[in-house]
C-alpha cells in the first residue's frame, strides 16, 4: 500500500495525496529552440508523459518558457541550477513548477529570493538532491551517502518552509540503485511531502532501463513514490515507455494491453518472435485492459496463457488461435501474422468495448 503523502497541483495535474503515480520526462532540446521543444513535448505527451521538465540554463531559455507554454498542454517544470534569477524569470514566464538543486542554488538569501517568487505565483517546487551536488558540510559529515542526500534535501525544505513555501516535492537521486533505494526509504520515513523517484544518470538504453526498473520498482512496491522518471541517454520518449512498463509491472496501471510471449525454444517452428514484437508495437495506443498472448508452440501455449483474452500458438505448419485458453480457430502458419492481426483488430476495436 502506498504511503499517504501531501498533495500538490502541478499545472492542474495532482501529485501525491493518494493520486496514481504520474510519469515525467525531460526534453533534450535547447529550450530557446521553441519549435524543437514543442515538437518533442508533443511526442512525449503522445507516449504518455504527464509532466515535462525543461532545462533553463540562460535568459533565452527562461524567456522561451512563455512561448513553449502557449503551445503545449502538459504542465511544464523549469529545471534550475546555480541561478535564482533564472528561476524567477522562468516562474514569471509561466512555469508550472521549478526544480532547484540544493547543492548549487545558493544559501538562505538565494532560496528566499526564489521562495518569494514561488509564493507570489502559487506554484510548487521540487527540491532535487543528487549525489553529484551535495553541499560540502553534508559531505564532510556523512560522506557520499543516503544520509547526506536526505539531510541536504530536508535542510533545504526547511529553508523553503521558513519563507512560507509548503507546496514541495522532494527527490534524492543517485546513480547507484542500492543508494537510491536507501535514500528514498530514509526520506519516506521522515517526511510526508510527495516524492519524485528515479535513478539519476542511469545510462544508455538497455542498462538504464534495467537500473531504473530495479530501483524505481523496488520503491513503488514498497509504497514509495508519487511521480517517476526513467533517466536514459536516449530519446526521452523511450523514458516514458519504460516508466509506463515499470508502473504496469508493479500493478499500478491497469488500462493497457499486456502482451505475454514465451522465450521460445526448439519446439517453435514459426516466426513467433517477430510477431510478438509487432503486436507489442501495435497495441501501444490502446488504453483498454486486455491481455494478448503470442506463444511459440501448442504444447504449452494455450495453457500457459490461459487468462489471455486472445492468443496464438504455433505448430508444425499451422497455428491455433485461442481465447481464455480455449482454441477456436486453426490457421496455416504462413498466414498467421495476417489472420492474427485481423482478429486482434476486431477484438480491440469492437470486441473489447
Amino acid at each position: 500500500m502506498s504511503k499517504r503523502t501531501r498533495q500538490v497541483s502541478v499545472g492542474g495535474v495532482l501529485v501525491g495525496g493518494g493520486e496514481r503515480v504520474k510519469v515525467q520526462s525531460m526534453t533534450t532540446t535547447k529550450t530557446s529552440d521553441v519549435e524543437g521543444t514543442v515538437r518533442q513535448i508533443g511526442a512525449l505527451e503522445e507516449a504518455g508523459c504527464e509532466i515535462v521538465r525543461v532545462a533553463v540554463s540562460d535568459e533565452a531559455d527562461a524567456a522561451a518558457v512563455r512561448a513553449v507554454k502557449e503551445r503545449i498542454r502538459l504542465p511544464l517544470v523549469a529545471d534550475i541550477h546555480f541561478s535564482p534569477k533564472l528561476a524567477a524569470a522562468a516562474i514569471e514566464n509561466g512555469a508550472d513548477k521549478v526544480r532547484i538543486n540544493p547543492g548549487n542554488i545558493g544559501g538562505e538569501k538565494e532560496i528566499k529570493y526564489v521562495a518569494d517568487c514561488i509564493r507570489a505565483h502559487g506554484i510548487p517546487v521540487r527540491v532535487g538532491s543528487n549525489t553529484g551536488s551535495i553541499e560540502a558540510n553534508f559531505l564532510k559529515k556523512y560522506g557520499r551517502s543516503a544520509e547526506a542526500l536526505v539531510e541536504s534535501a530536508l535542510y533545504n525544505v526547511g529553508v523553503l518552509e521558513k519563507f512560507g513555501v509548503t507546496d514541495i516535492v522532494i527527490s534524492v537521486k543517485a546513480s547507484s540503485v542500492p543508494l537510491t533505494v536507501r535514500a528514498y526509504t530514509l526520506l519516506s520515513e521522515r517526511t510526508d511531502y510527495p516524492l519524485h523517484v528515479g535513478v539519476t544518470e542511469a545510462g544508455t538504453t538497455e542498462a538504464g532501463i534495467v537500473k531504473s526498473a530495479v530501483g524505481i520498482g523496488a520503491l513503488l512496491l514498497n509504497g514509495i513514490g508519487d511521480t517517476v522518471r526513467v533517466s536514459l541517454t536516449d530519446d526521452p520518449v523511450r523514458e516514458v515507455y519504460a516508466a509506463k512498463h515499470i508502473l504496469r509491472a508493479c500493478g499500478l496501471e491497469e488500462r493497457y494491453v499486456e502482451v505475454v510471449s514465451c522465450p521460445t525454444c526448439g519446439r517453435c517452428a514459426w516466426e513467433s518472435m517477430s510477431l510478438a514484437q509487432k503486436v507489442a508495437e501495435f497495441v501501444k495506443p490502446y488504453s483498454v485492459k486486455a491481455k494478448i498472448a503470442v506463444m511459440g508452440c501448442v504444447v504449452n501455449g494455450p495453457g500457459e496463457a490461459k487468462d489471455a483474452d486472445l492468443g496464438i500458438a504455433g505448430g508444425q505448419g499451422y497455428c491455433l488461435l485461442f481465447k481464455k485458453g480455449e482454441p477456436y480457430k486453426k490457421i496455416r502458419a504462413e498466414n498467421a501474422e495476417e489472420e492474427f492481426f485481423e482478429e486482434l483488430k476486431i477484438f480491440l476495436n469492437d470486441g473489447n468495448q
